[in-house]
Protein backbone atom coordinates (compact mmCIF):
# COMPACT_ATOMS: atom_id res chain seq x y z
CA UNK A 1 0.00 0.00 0.00
CA UNK A 2 1.42 3.40 -0.89
CA UNK A 3 1.23 6.42 1.34
CA UNK A 4 -1.29 9.31 0.68
CA UNK A 5 0.31 12.12 -1.17
CA UNK A 6 -0.12 14.56 1.37
CA UNK A 7 0.45 18.47 1.01
CA UNK A 8 1.51 20.96 4.11
CA UNK A 9 -0.44 23.89 2.71
CA UNK A 10 -1.73 27.50 3.63
CA UNK A 11 -4.81 28.99 1.34
CA UNK A 12 -3.71 32.22 1.93
CA UNK A 13 -0.21 31.67 -0.33
CA UNK A 14 -1.30 31.68 -4.13
CA UNK A 15 1.75 29.03 -5.33
CA UNK A 16 0.19 26.74 -2.28
CA UNK A 17 -3.13 27.25 -4.25
CA UNK A 18 -1.46 26.79 -7.52
CA UNK A 19 0.51 23.77 -6.40
CA UNK A 20 -2.59 21.80 -4.78
CA UNK A 21 -4.86 22.90 -8.15
CA UNK A 22 -1.93 21.01 -10.47
CA UNK A 23 -2.70 18.04 -8.05
CA UNK A 24 -6.35 17.78 -8.16
CA UNK A 25 -6.18 18.23 -11.50
CA UNK A 26 -3.89 15.46 -12.35
CA UNK A 27 -6.63 13.53 -10.66
CA UNK A 28 -4.90 13.32 -7.33
CA UNK A 29 -6.79 13.93 -4.06
CA UNK A 30 -4.05 14.71 -1.41
CA UNK A 31 -4.09 15.03 2.20
CA UNK A 32 -4.57 18.87 3.24
CA UNK A 33 -2.42 19.83 6.15
CA UNK A 34 -2.78 23.39 7.12
CA UNK A 35 0.47 23.46 8.65
CA UNK A 36 -0.06 27.17 10.09
CA UNK A 37 -2.41 25.20 12.52
CA UNK A 38 -1.61 21.70 12.42
CA UNK A 39 2.25 22.50 12.59
CA UNK A 40 4.24 19.72 11.20
CA UNK A 41 6.77 18.09 14.25
CA UNK A 42 9.98 17.92 14.95
CA UNK A 43 10.59 14.73 13.51
CA UNK A 44 8.12 15.18 10.72
CA UNK A 45 10.19 18.07 9.54
CA UNK A 46 13.52 15.46 10.13
CA UNK A 47 12.00 13.62 7.55
CA UNK A 48 10.94 16.50 5.26
CA UNK A 49 14.62 17.28 5.31
CA UNK A 50 16.21 14.02 4.99
CA UNK A 51 13.79 13.68 1.93
CA UNK A 52 14.70 17.33 0.52
CA UNK A 53 18.07 16.56 1.10
CA UNK A 54 17.68 20.25 2.72
CA UNK A 55 19.56 21.76 5.53
CA UNK A 56 16.56 23.52 7.84
CA UNK A 57 17.90 27.15 7.14
CA UNK A 58 16.91 25.66 3.51
CA UNK A 59 13.10 25.13 4.35
CA UNK A 60 12.96 28.19 6.05
CA UNK A 61 11.04 31.75 4.95
CA UNK A 62 14.50 34.10 5.85
CA UNK A 63 12.39 37.27 5.02
CA UNK A 64 10.10 36.64 7.59
CA UNK A 65 10.27 39.34 10.24
CA UNK A 66 10.16 36.27 12.94
CA UNK A 67 12.95 35.08 11.42
CA UNK A 68 15.25 38.06 12.38
CA UNK A 69 13.00 38.78 15.51
CA UNK A 70 13.91 35.06 16.87
CA UNK A 71 17.40 35.45 16.21
CA UNK A 72 17.72 32.55 13.52
CA UNK A 73 20.60 34.08 11.60
CA UNK A 74 22.64 33.18 14.01
CA UNK A 75 25.30 30.84 12.53
CA UNK A 76 25.67 29.09 16.65
CA UNK A 77 22.21 27.63 16.54
CA UNK A 78 21.83 23.86 16.54
CA UNK A 79 19.71 21.84 13.68
CA UNK A 80 17.88 21.08 16.04
CA UNK A 81 17.13 24.42 17.29
CA UNK A 82 16.65 25.45 14.23
CA UNK A 83 13.64 22.75 13.15
CA UNK A 84 12.17 23.56 16.71
CA UNK A 85 11.68 27.28 15.81
CA UNK A 86 9.96 26.05 12.58
CA UNK A 87 7.79 23.84 14.62
CA UNK A 88 7.23 26.66 17.34
CA UNK A 89 6.74 29.34 14.52
CA UNK A 90 4.98 27.35 11.26
CA UNK A 91 5.24 30.49 9.15
CA UNK A 92 8.61 30.27 8.64
CA UNK A 93 8.32 26.75 6.77
CA UNK A 94 8.37 27.41 3.05
CA UNK A 95 5.76 26.15 1.39
CA UNK A 96 3.75 24.38 0.30
CA UNK A 97 5.19 21.13 0.40
CA UNK A 98 3.95 17.75 -1.45
CA UNK A 99 4.95 14.15 0.03
CA UNK A 100 4.49 11.44 -2.43
CA UNK A 101 5.73 7.94 -3.32
CA UNK A 102 8.31 8.21 -0.69
CA UNK A 103 9.53 12.11 -1.80
CA UNK A 104 8.96 15.69 -1.32
CA UNK A 105 9.30 18.47 -3.17
CA UNK A 106 8.60 21.87 -2.41
CA UNK A 107 5.78 23.95 -4.73
CA UNK A 108 8.41 26.71 -5.82
CA UNK A 109 7.33 26.33 -9.04
CA UNK A 110 4.05 24.14 -8.29
CA UNK A 111 5.41 21.66 -11.76
CA UNK A 112 8.09 21.08 -9.30
CA UNK A 113 5.92 18.79 -7.43
CA UNK A 114 4.99 16.68 -10.89
CA UNK A 115 8.31 15.34 -10.29
CA UNK A 116 7.16 13.08 -7.57
CA UNK A 117 3.93 11.73 -8.63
Amino acid sequence: MTEATRIFHNPRCSKSRQTLELLTERGVEPEIIRYLETPPTAQELEHILDLLGLEPRQLMRTKEPEYKALGLDNPELTRAQLIQAMVTTPKLIERPIVLANGKAAIGRPPERVLDIL
